[in-house]
């Protein structure tokens, strides 16, 4: 081997060694993920129940051997057997195919809309917390009379005017959720925007786009996953109780909420059509909210360390 030969490959040239440093990374994210199953092994089970949710949106619909949508009335009303898990409804239609599918439509909307959300949001508070002055005052007043405006009411002011749909269901949660996220990124910047390495980064002559997206951006990211995680939660819920409204809905697509108000008029003889959807949102949730808590314990943990 050459003297000038690149150190970080083997004899045959082909395999690079793991450098010391990924190592130690991986190490420190061990060691934290250790921690928090000692002390909060609930919020592990939370996440881990949440990605169990996610492959199941992904790839439960080509095991279901069911049709979510076809009607069966020689099967109507059964209670959950081993050919049907969780029973069928009132059209015979399996419950639990119904389940997975509605899972692949609140993961695909209330996913892209918090995403949505909370790039909006990042990006806006980024700018008015370092810029202050009167875009601040402009942009946090009109974040104030959106937040003074009750979540659900503001949906349904926009399904009326924008008309029912499932886009519309997303136009209503970006709009509803980027003041939160811009108000908690906007803090956390007016938090770290008198650090020195930001001004030293200022007489350095390093444009705005590096301070806010190459020096804040890191400081932000942690307090950004956990409100995106809550907010994520709360798209949840919404759409499922706008689905049990009717609303964002096209039936017979499958949908949590839509199945629960379904059910409601067969609860006496049925109960299982009610409680099984039910029982998805609420684990749901709760996963989720466990995750956010979770996420919220490692930063803790990693400004410790």
């Amino acid at each position: 081997m050459s003297a000038t030969s690149d150190p970080s490959k083997t004899d045959t040239g082909t395999m690079p060694t793991i450098r010391p440093l990924r190592l130690g990374a991986l190490r420190r994210r061990g060691r934290l993920l250790r921690r928090l199953w000692s002390d909060a092994p609930i919020s592990v089970i939370g996440g881990v129940g949440v990605l169990l949710f996610l492959l199941l949106a992904l790839i439960g619909p080509y095991l279901t051997p069911y049709n979510p949508i076809a009607n069966n009335f020689a099967e109507r009303s059964e209670t959950p057997s081993l050919a049907h898990p969780f029973g069928t409804d009132n059209f015979g239609r399996d419950i639990l195919s119904r389940i997975i599918y509605g899972g692949r439509n609140i993961f695909a909307l209330t996913g892209s809309a918090t995403l949505i959300a909370v790039g909006l949001g990042l990006v806006i508070g980024l700018y008015v917390g370092y810029l202050g002055g009167w875009i601040d005052q402009i942009v946090m007043r009109l974040i104030d009379a959106l937040l003074a405006l009750p979540a659900l009411l503001l949906t349904l002011l926009l399904l009326g005017a924008l008309g029912n749909s499932r886009f519309t269901v997303l136009v209503a949660i970006v709009i509803l959720y980027v003041p939160i996220v811009t108000r908690v990124v906007r803090s956390v910047v007016l938090d770290i925007k008198t650090k020195a390495y930001i001004e030293a980064a200022e007489i350095g002559g390093e444009s705005r786009f590096h301070i806010l997206f190459r020096e804040m951006l890191p400081a932000v990211l942690p307090t950004l996953a956990v409100e995106g995680a809550l907010r994520f939660s709360y798209a949840i819920f919404l759409v499922a109780s706008l689905g049990f409204l009717g609303l964002g809905v096209t039936r017979p697509e499958p949908d949590w909420g839509l199945m629960v108000s379904e059910a409601r008029d067969w609860y006496a003889l049925s109960p299982h059509m009610m409680f099984f959807p039910a029982a998805a949102i609420v684990t749901l949730v709760v996963c989720v909210n466990l995750m956010a808590d979770g996420l919220r314990r490692l930063l803790e943990y990693s400004e410790v360390d």
